[in-house]
């Protein structure tokens, strides 16, 4: 029977895709990567994807580079996927792995929670690892992140580099690991009006009635760019979307545009993962990559995973972060650059409180 393995890790906080279904086609890593290591001493850890798919440029694809980062720290972890084309995929994927004898079993995205619950309650000795969410199960071990801080200073951002006085959001589902970051580019906004006495506008998400732009779905980049060009049509002309590979439809029309607006993308460094970097100001990035690998390096190397407090990502331990401004660089102002540093280190020190109702606990 398989020993439930782990690590020692400091609590963190956690949102998210080429979904095949239980029966279809998983993704590995090539055969030359199992180099180093007898097969009795091999550890396995295995990855099922939110409906975004292994290649949204986002979510799904940093976890599976935390997976290719830590086989490349350990040459005796084995690593491979399966895509969930739909939430019904869930449950028969992670099954899929427990018949299998993954040593590790990855749910990526707060909405697998259901059915990793179910799947970790039915088998206690299998370690189980999910991120954006933590569940009552104790072979779950929960990496959180709490991107309503560099959310925060992304809003602060925005609002300091908006010529229209008018800055967007919009969501891919309403879900909290979505809404943390509109909580926090909201409230950076409103930092930025109170300390300099503006009145920019956010469109698109509002924080006290927890209503707002959603593309329902995670994948259509027609939906992502129909939602944009709405809040683009009512003077937005910075917009963050956060909706995995959806977005990519805005990304792609901020660059068409010829400058008439950029974008604020999230999760991983745009300029890094998408085709669009002209038309990106800077990305929220929430660092999956990190706690994922060094979740399994630690369990593989016969650590125990604490369930609590898990991990949670914040920007005093760079969980989360604002990216480079990139092709923006020379466009941002020392001033403003300061003041967001200054922020940052607020924020970090408890001068200023960032809140989301979608905060981990």
């Amino acid at each position: 029977m398989r020993s439930v393995r782990g690590m020692r890790i400091v609590s963190v906080f956690a949102v998210g895709g080429l979904a095949l279904g239980a029966a279809a086609a998983c993704g590995e890593a090539p055969s030359d990567s199992n180099a180093g290591g007898t097969a009795a001493e091999k550890y396995t850890a295995c990855m099922v994807t939110d409906v975004g798919g292994i290649d949204d440029k986002s979510f799904n694809t940093s976890a599976w580079a935390g997976l290719e980062a830590a086989k490349a720290a350990d040459s005796k972890i084995d690593i491979k996927y399966v895509a969930s084309k739909a939430e019904a995929d869930y449950e028969p994927n992670l099954t899929q792995y427990v018949n299998q004898d993954c040593d590790f079993i990855l749910a990526v995205g707060g909405l697998m929670g259901e059915a990793t619950s179910k799947i970790a309650k039915a088998n206690p000795d299998q370690q189980f690892g999910i991120v954006d969410a933590k569940l009552p199960e104790s072979n779950v071990f929960p990496m959180q992140f709490n991107t309503a801080q560099a959310g925060f200073l992304a809003g602060y951002l925005a609002a300091g580099m908006s010529k229209s006085g008018t800055v967007g959001t919009y969501g891919g589902m309403k879900i909290g690991p979505v809404t943390i970051f509109m909580d926090g580019f909201v409230d950076g906004v409103a930092q930025f009006n109170k300390v300099k006495s503006k009145t920019v506008k956010v469109i698109g998400w509002d924080k006290a009635t927890q209503n707002g732009s959603f593309t329902n779905d995670f994948v259509k980049q027609d939906e992502g760019k129909k939602v944009s060009d709405a809040l683009v049509a009512q003077g937005a002309d910075i917009v963050m979307p956060v909706a995995g590979g959806a977005g990519l439809g805005t990304t792609a029309a901020a660059q068409a545009s010829g400058g008439k607006y950029s974008v604020i993308w999230v999760d991983v460094d745009g300029c890094q993962s998408t085709p669009n970097c002209p038309a990106l100001l800077t990305t929220v990035v929430k660092n999956i990559s990190d706690a994922v690998k060094d979740a399994v390096v630690t369990a593989a190397n016969g650590e125990k995973l604490a369930h609590d407090p898990g991990y949670l990502g914040t920007l005093a331990n760079n969980g989360v972060s604002l990216a480079p401004y990139h092709d923006f660089d020379s466009k941002v102002p020392a001033e403003l650059k300061a003041e967001i540093e200054k922020l940052k280190t607020d924020i970090n020190s408890g001068a200023v409180t960032v809140t989301s109702a979608a905060q981990p606990v």
